[in-house]
C-alpha cells in the first residue's frame, strides 16, 4: 500500500511539453510578423528587435546572478518578452527607450514578483503602457524610414511628392479610420501600412496564431471571443458598417494582443468558462477604449486591466467538486 501512495503538491496533471519548447514555438510563430516589420521599416526595426531581446535576456541574467537564483534565460521566456515589446514599438524609438522598457518588463513586472509564472500582468504590455505614459510623444512618433516602400509613402502623402529616402511622419491607419473615410483594407490585412513593428500584417499574425493552435500551445477560446466580441460591438455601434469594422480589427494591435498576449499562461484564467468571460471582457474594454477614449488604440490597457480581474474571474468560474454544492463566498 505504501508504494502506491504518493503525496505531492498541485498541479497533479502535468504536460510533457517543457517551458523552453513552448517559448521557442512562440518565437517561431512571431517570426513572420517580425520579418514583415523589418521589411517595411528596415534597419531601424531590426535594431529595435535586437536591442530589446538582448536587453531582456541580459537583465534576467544579471538579476538572477546577483540574487544567487537559478539562471533561467535558457527557457526562452525573456526572449519572448523582449520580442513582444519590440513588436509593440515604433521603429523610430531611440535605443535608450527600448532598454528602459525591457528593464521595467523583466525586473519590475517579472522578477520582483517571483519570476516566470508569478507575474500578475503581461510584462511586455506593462512595459509598453509604462512607456506610453512616460514618453508619449516618442511612442506615437510613427516616422516611416527610408527603407519603406514607395507605395506606403505615396498613400500617406499623395498631395506632396515624397522620395522613398525621405522620412515621413504620419498616423497609423487606426488613427485615421473614420466612417466614410479612406482606408485600404487589403493593405491593412496584408501588412503594407504604417504602425508599430509587429502590428502591421493581420494575415501573418493570424498564421502565427493558427500555428500555435495547431500545436496546442494556445487555445482558440480567448482569441476568438476577444476579437469576436469586439467586432460585434463595433459593428453594432457603427451602424453595421462591415468595412469599417473589418478595418478596426485588422489595424492596431488587436490581433497581436489577442493571439500572443491575452493567451499568456500566467495572466489568463485557468478555467474554460473563465477564459470565455475573459475574452468577452477584453472585447468590451477594447471597444470602450477605442470608441470613447482619447487615443485610438486600447488593446494594451484592456489586457492589463483584464489581467487584474483574472483572480475574480477564476473565483467566479471555479468548478465545484463532484457531489458538492457550488457556493460563492468571498470568505473562503
Amino acid at each position: 500500500m505504501s508504494e502506491l501512495l504518493h503525496v505531492s503538491s498541485s498541479p497533479h496533471i502535468r504536460s510533457g511539453m517543457k517551458t523552453q519548447t513552448i517559448m521557442f514555438m512562440v518565437l517561431i510563430a512571431l517570426l513572420p510578423a517580425s520579418v514583415m516589420g523589418i521589411y517595411l521599416f528596415g534597419i531601424p526595426a531590426l535594431t529595435v528587435i535586437l536591442i530589446s531581446v538582448g536587453t531582456s535576456v541580459l537583465t534576467e541574467f544579471l538579476y538572477e546572478s546577483l540574487m544567487h537564483k537559478p539562471v533561467t534565460i535558457s527557457d526562452g521566456s525573456a526572449m519572448v518578452t523582449g520580442l513582444l515589446l519590440a513588436l509593440c514599438l515604433p521603429a523610430s524609438v531611440p535605443w535608450w527607450l527600448v532598454i528602459i522598457g525591457d528593464v521595467f518588463a523583466i525586473l519590475v513586472v517579472k522578477q520582483l514578483f517571483g519570476g516566470i509564472g508569478q507575474n500578475f500582468m503581461n510584462p511586455a504590455l506593462a512595459a509598453r503602457c509604462f512607456l506610453l505614459i512616460s514618453f508619449s510623444s516618442r511612442m506615437t512618433d510613427f516616422t516611416i524610414s527610408k527603407w519603406t516602400s514607395n507605395k506606403i509613402v505615396d498613400s500617406i502623402s499623395s498631395s506632396t511628392p515624397v522620395s522613398s529616402s525621405t522620412p515621413v511622419s504620419s498616423a497609423t491607419p487606426l488613427g485615421s479610420i473614420t466612417p466614410g473615410g479612406e482606408y485600404d483594407l487589403l493593405s491593412m490585412f496584408l501588412g503594407k501600412t504604417n504602425g508599430t513593428i509587429g502590428e502591421t500584417s493581420a494575415l501573418l499574425l493570424l498564421l502565427g496564431g493558427i500555428f500555435l493552435a495547431v500545436f496546442k500551445i494556445i487555445d482558440y477560446i480567448i482569441p476568438l471571443t476577444y476579437i469576436g466580441s469586439f467586432a460585434i460591438l463595433y459593428l453594432l455601434s457603427s451602424g453595421f458598417d462591415f468595412s469599417l469594422t473589418a478595418a478596426e480589427v485588422c489595424s492596431g494591435g488587436l490581433i497581436l494582443g489577442a493571439v500572443f498576449m491575452a493567451t499568456d499562461y500566467t495572466t489568463r484564467p485557468i478555467t474554460k468558462k473563465g477564459q470565455f468571460f475573459y475574452g468577452l471582457i477584453l472585447g468590451l474594454m477594447t471597444w470602450i477604449f477605442r470608441k470613447f477614449g482619447a487615443a485610438p488604440e486600447g488593446v494594451s490597457y484592456a489586457i492589463i486591466v483584464s489581467n487584474l480581474l483574472v483572480p475574480v474571474i477564476e473565483r467566479l468560474t471555479l468548478p465545484s467538486g463532484f457531489g458538492l454544492k457550488k457556493e460563492r463566498s468571498w470568505k473562503n
